[in-house]
């Protein structure tokens, strides 16, 4: 891919000069990768096929994943959760066989049977919560609940900026805290891929209550300017430095973070439940050289990772799924009971 495949808007940002050239390069920048209405996107990109590394197309044709996505689509409820800035996020859920919703004494829902086993399955960047159907069946094949919230700037919320996973740690909290008051004897596994995995891993770092018994990872990056630095060289064919620092900026007053605190490695270092750290060793939408920093970041008190040889972005579920959910299954299994 050469200079015919950057956005116009970006070029024309690099052509103008000075204070005034900095700050549309970094809303062109911004628009390009956070903004899910710009006209012309990373997603646009991705979706299309046209982006080195991340095949959405690798798997479309296997018949178990087209028949967990005809279960999901037929199974799922939907869930909404007021936004901490506003509005209400949503996203999707499906009971465990055996579990239902009823009214409690408060009025209020709640959880009655099943085996307060619960996963929140998150999505990757330009993804839906479908995506992750595959994951969901597998889960309720097991007498697990899931719950598939919609990241910011995707899906069901697509009226938001995108947040990298960073803003969406944040949700999780709310979402932790929708499954807690309905069912307070849940235990929790958050479990995420690419941009999900990020996220999962950010949540990581925060106060998570009690019920939340352990996180697997699959694939999530380092920090947003990471990965942003290795996009700009493999899309762009643009030097990371200075362009995102002026993108950055943007987001800052945009979207209200910046690049560098949307960082996964950091929150691992608080992390205190056990987590699992799963990557392909062909990934280079996100470099497989991730894995190692994250995972030696990680101040667990537990902690497992899986490199799957030869798999790429995304895609080590599909490329050896005996010892993927071979690792995947055990590890939920001691940590949900």
């Amino acid at each position: 891919m050469g200079a015919t495949f950057w956005p116009a808007g970006i070029i024309g940002a690099v052509a103008a000069a000075g204070a005034a050239g900095s700050a549309a390069l970094g809303n062109a920048l911004f628009d390009f990768a956070l903004n899910p209405k710009a006209r012309r996107s990373i997603a646009q990109r991705i979706n299309a096929g046209e982006v080195d590394g991340a095949d959405t197309s690798a798997y479309a044709g296997d018949p178990a994943r087209q028949e967990a996505r005809a279960w999901f689509s037929a199974a799922r409820q939907s869930a909404a959760l007021p936004a901490r800035d506003g509005g209400e996020l949503m996203g999707w859920y499906v009971l465990a066989p055996g579990a239902s919703l009823a009214a409690g004494a408060d009025g209020r829902p709640r959880v009655c049977g099943g085996t307060h086993r619960y996963a929140i399955l998150c999505h990757g960047y330009t993804g839906r919560p479908l995506d992750l159907a595959p994951e969901a069946y597998k889960a309720h094949q097991q007498s697990i609940s899931v719950l598939l919230p919609a990241a910011r700037g995707h899906e069901r919320n697509a009226d938001r900026l995108i947040g990298m996973g960073w803003l969406d740690a944040r949700d999780l909290l709310g979402w932790i805290g929708w499954i807690v008051e309905a069912d307070p004897e849940a235990r929790i596994a958050l479990y995420g891929v690419s941009m999900g995995g990020a996220e999962v891993m950010m949540a990581s770092g925060l106060d998570l209550p009690p019920q939340v018994r352990c996180i697997v990872e699959d694939c999530g990056f380092t920090s947003v300017r990471d990965e942003f630095s290795v996009q700009m060289r493999n899309l762009l064919h643009l030097p990371p430095t200075p362009l995102l620092n002026a993108a950055d900026a943007v987001c800052r007053a945009r979207a209200g973070y910046g690049f560098k605190e949307a960082s996964a490695e950091d929150a691992v270092r608080r992390a205190r439940v056990p987590m699992l750290f799963i990557h392909g060793t062909a990934d280079t939408f996100v470099p497989f050289w991730m894995l190692d920093r994250l995972y030696a970041a990680c101040a667990a008190p537990e902690k497992e990772r899986l490199a799957v040889e030869g798999a790429a972005h995304g895609l080590s579920s599909s490329v050896d799924p005996e010892r993927y959910w071979s690792v995947v299954g055990a590890f939920l299994a001691r940590h949900l009971g």
